[in-house]
């Protein structure tokens, strides 16, 4: 099912409701469903290589202590935080100062991903320090995803929620 952006993600605690989280597309949530996002966001930089690396264990831990707690929720979204850093981490290394699209985004549009019909800037000279932070992240999302307890967790959602 998708992400539902409708809901009041200033009042609503996804570790006491998981019945009302989507795993969605991608990152979508990220930066929406608390208590999660207050927790891993903290953890999450990608400057330099070291910094990535110490983030990416970091949030990877985090990953790992929700699964023991059998909270697929804050498993799920420490593999988007996961994820964010791998493609904020490419963004950077594709386009000096992280913008890749022309123009504002449409109001309709505003705190979604995506071009919207905005034009895609030139790429700058790929920066090799944010794309070897981005490999770091990516190695790290690649074994989130396909941690066997991961996927029994997220099988096992999918099914009591149907999503």
């Amino acid at each position: 099912m998708p992400f539902d952006y409708t809901l009041d993600f200033h009042s609503l605690d996804f570790r006491k409701h998981p019945e009302f989280y989507r795993v969605g597309k991608g990152e979508q949530g990220v930066l929406l469903v608390e208590p999660y996002k207050g927790e891993i966001l903290p953890h999450w930089r990608f400057r330099t290589p070291a910094v990535a690396r110490e983030s990416s264990e970091a949030i990877y831990g985090l990953f790992e202590a929700y699964l023991k707690a059998n909270d697929f929720v804050g498993a799920d979204m420490a593999r988007k935080f996961l994820q964010m850093g791998f493609t904020r981490a490419r963004r950077y290394a594709n386009h000096r100062g992280g913008k890749k699209y022309d123009g504002p985004v449409p109001d309709d549009k505003k705190g979604q991903s995506g071009a919207h019909g905005r034009e895609e800037l030139p790429r700058s000279p790929e920066d090799p320090e944010k794309a070897e932070s981005a490999a770091i992240f990516k190695r790290k999302w690649d074994e989130a995803k396909q941690h066997p307890n991961y996927v029994q967790q997220r099988a096992d959602f999918e099914a009591r929620y149907g999503k």
